[in-house]
């Protein structure tokens, strides 16, 4: 594959390797595309437009790429150019929203900025409990540390109260790799010694996070669960984001069990399918996944409809929020567009938590119903990212049509709130209603 062998190539083999459109106005409708990955619902997707699959060191259109591919590309190395008729799946820098360290420092920065200008959002409570004072819109992370930099605030915040439990993550790992509980201060002393990996700010070892153990999670026939929610954003400035209504919890086989001895049961405690597929619970037909579209009935018929609505938006404001907390550094190239792989967990007040983002959320299908919604995933995500005649172009002002957005709902778009802001101004000097045909 192409990111493969880029890692070792020189900055001229590069650009001869990820090849230029010629543009010829009577081949404009042969569209290229380049794809790292060999699943059917990106292939099937692609050939049913009649799109050609190319190599990578050909001329391409429209590449799904993998993330070091993508990084390669855009490497001031690499001295490449991308053409006006190309796209690519992942923006520059996405792992300023997609790394957990990276996630956390930004979403605090975020939240420090606002503060500092004083903006309402920023208000803080004291909610009167063990965790003091908190963000009244804002708290949507559990309280979270990098190690080992921030090793000394975490010990400070443990002794605050030593009958809590914390999960630990490397920061570039996924799928469940690497992660474990811990409820006593000497368990993480005890595994720093055996991995050899001193918590000390000076030594540059690999970094993990430490966060607050969500311990009331909702539960659902006595399983904990999580939702896994798919976000585009075909722009970071001004901001253009759209969320997938298709989304799903995945369970957990084993009961959930809060005590001692089921800690370091990560069949309790994760939800990831790479995890839960190896128990032996595992149910092949449905992959202990469920609908959202069934979370929500479910929760209206036991919680009621308010509750649920509220919950729901509460889980907008976050996926927004947890953007706008990226956008002063993401570096928003119109080449690209990204779908990112949201898993947020509810707690037993329905209250939403943003455990991680994910760049490259899998379009492994593990079930029929995993692969007809991957199917649709692609298909809508297409429909939205390129321009009404179907062709990649960077010039076209990135506002599809209200019937392209398929299973795709508007959460943000700066641009089109920023337009009808003008548009309310005009009506008030002028007295005369102007009509807003851009979604038309």
């Amino acid at each position: 594959m192409a990111h493969d062998n880029s890692k070792r190539m020189t900055p001229a083999s590069l650009s001869s390797l990820y090849g230029r459109i010629i543009h010829n106005e009577n081949q404009r409708l042969k569209i290229c595309f380049c794809s790292d990955m060999d699943k059917s619902v990106l292939l099937n997707n692609f050939e049913k437009r009649g799109w050609s699959q190319v190599t990578a060191d050909d001329d391409w259109n429209f590449y799904w790429a993998g993330t070091q591919t993508c990084r390669n590309i855009f490497s001031v190395d690499s001295g490449y150019r991308m053409h006006d008729n190309q796209l690519i799946n992942h923006f520059p820098n996405h792992y300023e929203l997609s790394r957990k360290d990276l996630l956390v420092k930004n979403i605090k920065r975020y939240r420090k900025d606002l503060e500092r200008d004083g903006s309402p959002l920023a208000e803080k409570v004291n909610d009167g409990g063990m965790h003091g004072v908190k963000y009244l819109y804002l708290d949507f992370i559990p309280v979270t540390f990098v190690l080992p930099a921030d090793y000394n605030m975490f010990v400070e915040e443990y002794r605050k109260n030593t009958q809590s439990t914390w999960i630990m993550k490397p920061t570039g790992k996924s799928q469940g790799a690497g992660i474990f509980l811990i409820n006593k201060l000497s368990k993480l002393k005890r595994w720093s010694r055996e991995a050899k990996t001193p918590f000390h700010p000076a030594i540059g070892k690999e970094s993990y996070v430490i966060s607050r153990y969500i311990d009331n999670p909702l539960l659902i026939g006595g399983k904990k669960f999580d939702l896994r929610l798919y976000v585009l954003v075909t722009s970071f400035r001004p901001l253009k984001a759209y969320l997938f209504k298709l989304g799903f919890c995945r369970f957990c086989t084993v009961k959930y069990d809060t005590s001692v001895t089921e800690l370091d049961n990560m069949y309790v405690h994760l939800t990831n399918v790479s995890v839960q597929k190896t128990g032996g619970e595992y149910n092949n037909l449905h992959g202990g996944k469920w609908s959202v579209q069934n979370l929500k009935l479910f929760l209206e018929g036991t919680k009621g409809k308010k509750v649920t609505e509220k919950l729901f938006g509460g889980i907008n404001w976050l996926i927004v929020h947890s953007l706008k907390a990226v956008q002063p550094v993401m570096a928003s190239d119109r080449h690209c567009f990204e779908c990112y792989g949201y898993d947020i967990i509810i707690d037993n007040n329905l209250k939403a938590w943003l455990v991680e983002v994910n760049a490259s959320p899998s379009l492994t299908s593990t079930t029929v119903n995993d692969r007809i919604l991957k199917y649709k995933l692609i298909d809508n995500i297409l429909n939205v990212v390129l321009p009404p005649e179907g062709i990649p172009d960077v010039r076209w002002n990135k506002i599809p049509n209200a019937e392209n957005l398929g299973n795709f709902e508007l959460l943000i778009d700066e641009e089109l709130a920023s337009q009808t802001q003008d548009d309310n101004l005009l009506n008030n000097l002028t007295g005369k209603q102007r009509v807003n045909n851009r979604w038309k």
